[in-house]
């Protein structure tokens, strides 16, 4: 995904990349006064403004921050891979102080029940103009070399969560299972069920449009945009 960790095989993903940045390039011009960022960690919480981390662990030291203090401290220094991710697809794409946009960033629990997930998603509420970027990838285990190994349950359960994101059907996303989520190691079934809850919190028709779904290297990826219509 981020090409100085992929190296000589970034130019593989040139694709997905392209995706996110159409999505991510969507949401800065949707008029919204914040984007929040959500992905999964190990507990929930509310993270501080501004926003640091480092793909260090994942063998490049290259540090991706969002947001700054006049007297320079950190708010969060040490982002979740999740947010991390989405922080690096937000600097691809630079929104400045001149726009009225701000960051915010939350992680939700990985291992998080559908119905806390609900609530979550819930007590977002539609009285405010934002817009959610959402990280997760599907399952890890589309083939021997994934990292799960292959699992034949898991092309089914990645049509299911295409089909979801492509009809934008709430429903579909909160009858994710978790256990078999957690089985094949899918890391956006939570922030998924967020995303669902607060999506029909806010009401209305809403269209979507899956802009990329592949299984590279194993994992399964999806790019979608979803839009209050």
């Amino acid at each position: 995904m981020v090409p100085e960790v992929a190296g000589a095989a970034a130019p593989e993903l040139d694709d997905l990349r392209a995706a996110c940045d159409a999505a991510v390039a969507r949401l800065c011009a949707s008029g919204a006064r914040s984007i929040l960022v959500i992905g999964a960690d190990d507990r929930s919480a509310d993270l501080d403004f501004p926003f640091r981390g480092s793909f260090a662990p994942w063998g490049v030291p290259l540090e991706v921050q969002l947001g700054s203090l006049p007297d320079g401290r950190v708010g969060t220094d040490g982002l979740p891979l999740s947010l991390l991710v989405g922080a690096w697809l937000l600097r691809r794409r630079p929104v400045s102080g001149t726009d009225g946009m701000g960051w915010r960033m939350k992680t939700v629990g990985a291992d998080e029940p559908v119905e806390a997930c609900a609530a979550w998603g819930a007590r977002l509420g539609s009285s405010q103009d934002w817009a959610l970027l959402v990280m997760g990838d599907g399952s890890a285990c589309r083939g021997e070399k994934a990292p799960g190994y292959a699992d034949p349950r898991a092309e089914a359960y990645d049509a299911g969560v295409a089909r979801a994101l492509a009809d934008a059907d709430t429903e579909a996303l909160l009858a994710l299972d978790p256990g078999l989520s957690a089985q094949l190691m899918v890391a956006g079934r939570a922030p998924w069920q967020v995303l669902a809850a607060a999506a029909r919190a806010a009401g209305g028709d809403w269209r979507a449009e899956l802009r990329y779904h592949a299984a590279p290297y194993g994992v399964s990826y999806f790019v979608a945009s979803w839009e209050r219509s």
